[in-house]
């Protein structure tokens, strides 16, 4: 099999090394450092350059706009901006893009997807609070209200909720399936109240009251909310592999410049074999997470045929959050005070990492769906 990236993603890649060539990994304090530090909006200057470059829209019909790309594109994009930590809701942006796009009417998506392309909307997901997959666990429930819906819940640690114009919210019918609401950020009945994540980005927990949302604005097609998550999934994944391939970088920057006993402390041997160690762990990252993008977008008929790709994005995530913790923890080690300092970048990297492990389920829950996969369907 020919796994060569496709002249249209490399040339996604090229463009996305371009914008974020100029990107600082420190603009951020790290509230562990500074108590109460929360950044109050996201890079929109980097979002206009990732809008004029159209980035934006890279998973965005041609029809809508966009470059009408797949998952391995945003993935491959992902990665170069989790090297520089860059401050922008483009996981979330363009994977509610891709599930209008694929699960929503028309009306829906004339309504979002050209702005969405262009970066004139900004789109997130309420997707980070829970880690679980079945519907009866959404938090926020759905009901038939005449022609429209009406939603009720909370949802916790949402992401860019307070800048973004659009809210993808998922929602249990009590009958067992999960649909999707977009709601506008201004909806009556829609509350934000404040939250930080662990990378001291500002995160919301949505207080929704009665919501009421048009049928046109809902998504009920089976398998929309599972597409979304493991569409977020494969993302995180492609961030933590961005940012750990950064960090080992840095490691052997700094270890091949700093001596003990006259030499350069990378030449020891303990320090080679934990580095080595931890490019192992990148390399089972990256291959895990280029088969699960390709198994999702084979799931929605884009590589041939549908395929089953749950197994393969909780294989990705579980390499994911175990590899980037090792890789930073080795990183410090190897560092000493040093990646301690504030005033170095590795104490923000360390930040990130930490949130993206956790974020849509620590490997533990990962783990646990993947074994209720096999036990469902045994292998041989």
């Amino acid at each position: 099999m020919d796994f060569t990236f496709t002249e249209e993603q490399q040339a996604a890649v090229e463009a996305a090394k371009a914008v974020f060539a100029d990107v600082a990994p420190d603009g951020v304090p790290s509230p562990a450092l500074t108590p109460g530090a929360v950044a109050e909006d996201f890079d929109r200057p980097l979002w206009a350059r990732l809008a004029s470059c159209d980035l934006l829209g890279l998973v965005v019909a041609e029809e809508h706009g966009g470059a009408g790309l797949d998952a391995i594109a945003l993935c491959l994009v992902l990665r170069e901006a989790a090297r520089v930590l860059a401050r922008v809701p483009l996981l979330e942006h363009c994977a509610t893009a891709m599930a209008v796009q694929a699960h929503g009417g028309p009306e829906l998506a004339a309504a979002l997807l050209p702005d969405a392309a262009r970066g004139a909307l900004v789109l997130t997901a309420a997707a980070h609070g829970r880690s679980g997959h079945d519907p009866a666990e959404l938090a926020v429930t759905a009901r038939r209200d005449g022609a429209d819906w009406t939603l009720t819940g909370i949802q916790t640690a949402v992401p860019w909720a307070h800048t973004a114009d659009w809210i993808a919210v998922p929602a249990h019918t009590g009958e067992g399936e999960a649909v999707l609401a977009l709601v506008p950020r201004t909806t009556a009945g829609l509350g934000l109240a404040e939250q930080c994540s662990t990378s001291g980005e500002r995160l919301a927990e949505l207080t929704l009251d009665g919501v009421r949302v048009p049928a046109a604005h809902l998504i009920d097609a089976p398998g929309a909310w599972d597409a979304l998550r493991g569409l977020l999934t494969i993302g995180t994944c492609a961030l933590a592999l961005g940012l750990g391939e950064n960090v080992l970088a840095m490691t052997g920057q700094y270890t091949g410049k700093r001596e003990q006993f006259g030499f350069p402390v990378a030449t020891f041997q303990a320090v080679a074999v934990q580095a080595a160690d931890r490019y192992i762990d990148l390399r089972a990252m990256e291959v895990t997470l280029w088969q699960a993008a390709w198994r999702l977008d084979a799931a929605t008929g884009g590589a041939g045929g549908p395929l089953p790709s749950a197994g393969d994005v909780a294989v990705a995530k579980i390499w994911a959050s175990e590899g980037v913790r090792r890789v930073v923890q080795t990183a410090q080690h190897l560092h000493g005070g040093m990646g301690a300092d504030t005033d170095y970048p590795l104490h923000r990297y360390h930040a990130w990492a930490k949130q993206l492990e956790l974020q849509l389920g620590p490997a533990a829950a990962h783990e646990e769906a993947l074994g209720d996969l096999l036990a469902a369907h045994p292998l041989g």
